[in-house]
């Protein structure tokens, strides 16, 4: 939601789930690990590394491991970190960062200009090279003192180094581990340090004690009130849920809108809601009959009626998407022609100018052959939900979808193969360049499930990321790159959600105003249990 998975959520972040926190004390007055589960999004299930410069998807852990040069708030604007400041240039080739003094990685190793100087260059050749892509070379000028020179302006500069997937490394740790590093040993700046980590099941921290640099993000400037955290993937939201209602956890993100009317009938459970960072969506095969055929697509598209959806899945929560980005962007605003809306009409007569004749039972045929297709989706309730409600949309066109559930930590790699027709995900990034993460031709099968790789598509694309010299430009550029994907038909919007988080009020404080795009280490350092 990378690059995304950049993306954050990443990709990554991402992508719909839950992080569950525990929060366990001892009578005697003794503070327990505090844990975190998480039956995530698919932006942030099935993480298999935690090592931010390779993987393409990071869960909540990351961000309390590592430490960035520049810290986002929600507002979108951009606040210090390990950089204090930082200076641009008139004409955008140079930026110098004043790093910030006494900080010290995990492994006790010290973090200064020569780390940075070491880590930027380990992005090239891997899919988050896009992050540093216009980064020419580092130079040292003193110990706390950097300058990035730039192969050419880059106004998404400062967003990059925000973002989870640029969360520092110790180039001591990195080096030693090699090929290990992420699985192994993970270590950073952050407010907590990696002590175990099971992929697919569980990551437990433990707070670092020597942590004095936080960001103006958190009101806690020193060590996190929390002794240990532990995150879990549960792909079980029911499970997830009832564990927070009978106390066994104390804190859910990312809850399903299902459960919102539950958690309102328990007085100890407070839920904040925060806007959403993603879309819910379904790419389209490109290349695999019969949506190599752009009637067809088109038709497919129409067939979604997301308002249904917005009312019956996620209960009026959260708002329908009709088109690729969140609406706070700039380049959301297409022209309203080309935002995507249900027409069940329109897609009825596309099918039969395309050559596809509504058969006696329902579902349309061609020469001979039923219109049946795969429609793939991750397990986890919520998506599992919305994936049959998509397929009895497509039913009410003549379109026969057959579902298949994949565990999130291998439908990665179906999408790999490239074989997938329809598939229903969502993404989680706030940025426009998670257009070019799932639309850039390089990267075909995943991220680009859809599979299209079109010349003029490219060459918009190429300009948006590598061409632009402002924050207005750049989101025009990204502007004209969107209008063109929306025009070729290559996805279906579905869903804009919120961001909903419930906790145990009567075992953990939460501070009230949580800053950041997400609920990440800026918050968790001003987390407590209850005295």
């Amino acid at each position: 939601m990378g690059k995304l998975t950049m993306r954050y959520t990443l990709k990554a972040l991402l992508l719909s789930g839950l992080t569950i926190f525990t929060a366990g004390f001892l009578l005697a007055g003794a503070v327990q690990a505090q844990e975190v589960t998480i039956a995530l999004p698919p932006g942030e299930l099935g993480a298999t590394t935690y090592n931010p410069v390779t993987a393409s998807n990071l869960n909540s852990a990351a961000s309390l491991i590592y430490d960035r040069l520049v810290e986002q708030d929600a507002d979108q604007s951009f606040h210090p970190h390990l950089a204090t400041s930082w200076t641009e240039s008139p004409d955008g080739m140079t930026w110098t960062f004043k790093l910030h003094p006494g900080v010290q990685f995990q492994d006790g190793t010290p973090f200064n200009a020569k780390a940075v100087a070491e880590w930027i260059p380990d992005f090239a050749g891997t899919s988050n090279s896009y992050l540093t892509a216009a980064i020419d070379r580092v130079e040292v000028v003193d110990n706390l003192t950097v300058v990035f020179h730039m192969k050419h302006p880059d106004p998404n500069l400062l967003f990059n180094l925000s973002s989870v997937f640029m969360g520092v490394p110790s180039p001591t740790a990195y080096t030693k581990l090699g090929a290990d590093y992420g699985v192994k040993g993970a270590v950073g700046t952050g407010p907590f340090k990696l002590k175990k980590f099971d992929v697919g099941l569980d990551t437990v921290l433990v707070r670092n004690d020597d942590y004095a640099w936080a960001s103006d993000l958190s009101v806690n400037q020193g060590p996190a009130h929390l002794a240990k955290v532990t995150f879990r993937e549960i792909p079980n939201q029911s499970t997830a849920f009832l564990d927070l209602k009978t106390g066994s956890v104390d804190m859910l993100m990312g809850v399903p809108t299902d459960f919102l009317s539950l958690l309102a009938a328990e007085p100890k459970i407070k839920v904040i809601q925060m806007p959403g960072t993603g879309i819910d969506y379904m790419p389209i095969n490109v290349t695999s009959a019969p949506f190599d055929d752009i009637r067809v697509r088109e038709a497919t598209v129409l067939a979604i009626n997301q308002d249904a959806i917005v009312k019956s899945v996620y209960n009026g929560v959260g708002m329908a998407a009709h088109n690729f980005l969140i609406s706070s962007l700039p380049a959301s605003k297409v022209d309203p022609k080309l935002d995507d809306s249900y027409d069940p009409a329109k897609a009825a007569h596309l099918l039969d100018e395309a050559g596809w004749k509504m058969g006696p039972n329902g579902i349309r045929e061609k020469n001979g052959k039923p219109m049946t297709v795969k429609l793939y989706t991750q397990n986890g309730t919520e998506f599992t939900n919305l994936t049959q409600v998509i397929q009895a949309q497509l039913k009410a066109i003549g379109m026969d979808a057959k579902i298949t559930v994949f565990d999130s930590s291998t439908i990665r790699d179906e999408y790999k193969k490239g074989t997938q027709q329809l598939a229903v995900r969502g993404y989680d990034w706030n940025n426009a360049d998670i257009l070019d993460w799932f639309f850039n031709g390089d990267s075909l099968g995943y991220p680009n499930v859809s599979m299209w790789n079109d010349p003029k598509g490219q060459a918009l694309d190429k300009v948006a990321m590598a061409e632009s010299k402002t924050s207005k430009e750049r989101s025009d550029n990204f502007k004209a790159f969107h209008e063109y994907i929306l025009s070729q038909y290559v996805f279906a919007p579905i869903y804009q959600p919120t961001i909903n988080i419930a906790y145990n009020s009567n075992k953990i404080t939460v501070s009230a105003a949580i800053r950041g795009p997400r609920f990440r280490s800026q918050s968790v350092v001003d987390m407590d249990v209850v005295k």
